[in-house]
C-alpha cells in the first residue's frame, strides 16, 4: 500500500517548520508514502500565455496561505506512528518525479555567493522536458536533468519554535545536497513525537554549491519509506548512496562544516569496521571526499563521501 499526501493549503506550511503542526497524513514505520510538492511564489510563475502547465493547487497555495516566514512551501507533515525524540528517522527515496513542464532560477542583488557582483535582480523560466529528462537553457544547451528534494527534514525540536525552512540544521531542512536521487536514503534524528516528516524545494538540476540562490526549481512527487530506527544513535543528518556514506556539516562558517563533517564520518567508520579513530582519519584522509554542498543558505553547508567497497573489505 502507498499513501498519498497530496499539495493543497491545508496541506502545505510556507515558510517554516513549526513542532506544533498537525500531522497531515499518519502512517506505520516502514511504510511507504507519496508526496506531491509545489515550488515558488506569484513571481516565479511563467506567464500564463507561456503554455505551461501550472498546478492549480500552487495558485490555491498563493491565494489562501500566509506566507509568515521567508522560506519554501513544505508538504506535510507526516507522522510515523509511534516515533520518538532520541530515534531515528530512515527515509528511503524510491523515485522522484517532475510535475510540472518548467522550472525557474533566480538572482537577488545582495544574496548568493557574489551578493555584491550582481546588482540586477531576473528570473528566468526553464522548459523541462520529461521524455529527454532534459531543461532547455535559453542559450541553447540541453541540461540533464537529475531531480532531488532540496528541503527534507523532521520538525525541530519545540523550544525552536516556528524556524525558516532557508537554515539547514540538525533536523534536516534546506540541505540542498544533490546527491540525495531517487535510489539513496537520508537519516534524520527525531526531536518530537511521530518525527513529523515535510519535503519540498524540488529541484531539477543543481551544481554543488548552488551558488546564485537557486537550482532549477519546480515541482517534485516524491516516493519514500520512511522507518523509525533505535540502532543509530546520531545527532545530525546522515545519508548513503547505492555506493557510499554521506556525513554532513552545516554552520555559517563553512571551516566548522568541514569540522563537523569529518568527526561524523571518522564516528560512522569506527562503528561500522570497529577501526580506531587514528585509522578512520587517515582513511578520510586517503580516500574520503569533502564536497561543498551549498554556500547560500546563511548556514552553508559540507559533506563528505566515503565508498562503501573501502569499509566493507570488497575493492582489490
Amino acid at each position: 500500500m502507498i499513501h498519498r499526501l497530496k499539495a493543497s493549503p491545508e496541506t502545505c506550511a510556507w515558510g517554516y517548520f513549526d513542532a506544533t503542526i498537525a500531522p497531515a497524513l499518519e502512517i506505520q514505520s516502514g511504510e511507504t508514502v507519496a508526496i506531491e510538492t509545489v515550488s515558488g511564489g506569484p513571481d516565479q510563475i511563467p506567464p500564463t500565455d507561456a503554455g505551461f502547465h501550472i498546478p492549480p493547487e500552487l495558485l490555491d497555495i498563493h491565494a489562501r496561505s500566509h506566507r509568515q516566514v521567508p522560506g519554501h512551501i513544505l508538504t506535510g507533515p507526516v507522522a510515523v506512528a509511534g516515533a520518538k525524540p532520541g530515534q531515528v528517522l530512515e527515509v528511503q527515496i524510491l523515485d522522484i518525479q517532475l510535475r510540472q513542464d518548467w522550472g525557474w532560477n533566480m538572482i537577488r542583488p545582495l544574496a548568493g555567493t557574489l551578493p555584491d557582483d550582481f546588482q540586477t535582480g531576473r528570473i528566468v523560466t526553464i522548459p523541462l522536458d520529461q521524455d529527454t529528462m532534459t531543461a532547455e537553457l535559453q542559450w541553447g544547451l540541453a541540461l540533464p536533468l537529475k531531480p532531488f528534494f532540496g528541503v527534507m527534514g523532521v520538525a525541530p525540536p519545540t523550544n525552536w519554535g516556528r524556524i525558516s525552512t532557508i537554515q539547514p540544521r540538525a533536523h534536516g531542512g534546506n540541505i540542498d545536497n544533490k546527491e540525495l536521487v531517487a535510489g539513496t536514503t537520508l537519516y534524520l534524528p527525531i526531536f518530537t513525537e511521530g518525527a513529523m516528516f515535510s519535503c519540498g524545494d524540488g529541484h531539477g538540476a543543481q551544481g554543488d554549491g548552488e551558488v546564485c540562490v537557486t537550482a532549477i526549481e519546480t515541482a517534485l512527487e516524491g516516493t519514500f519509506r520512511l522507518t523509525i530506527r533505535e540502532d543509530m544513535p546520531i545527532h545530525f543528518p546522515r545519508a548513503k548512496t547505492p555506493t557510499h556514506l554521506i556525513t554532513m556539516g552545516m554552520h555559517e562558517d563553512l571551516d566548522r562544516c568541514v569540522e563537523m563533517a569529518l568527526r561524523d564520518m571518522i564516528a560512522w567508520i569506527t562503528d561500522r569496521t570497529g577501526l580506531n579513530r587514528e585509522d578512520a582519519y587517515m582513511l578520510c584522509s586517503l580516500a574520503g571526499n569533502l564536497r561543498v554542498t551549498q554556500t547560500v543558505n546563511g548556514n552553508k553547508g559540507i559533506h563528505m563521501m566515503m565508498e562503501i567497497a573501502l569499509l566493507d573489505g570488497k575493492t582489490q
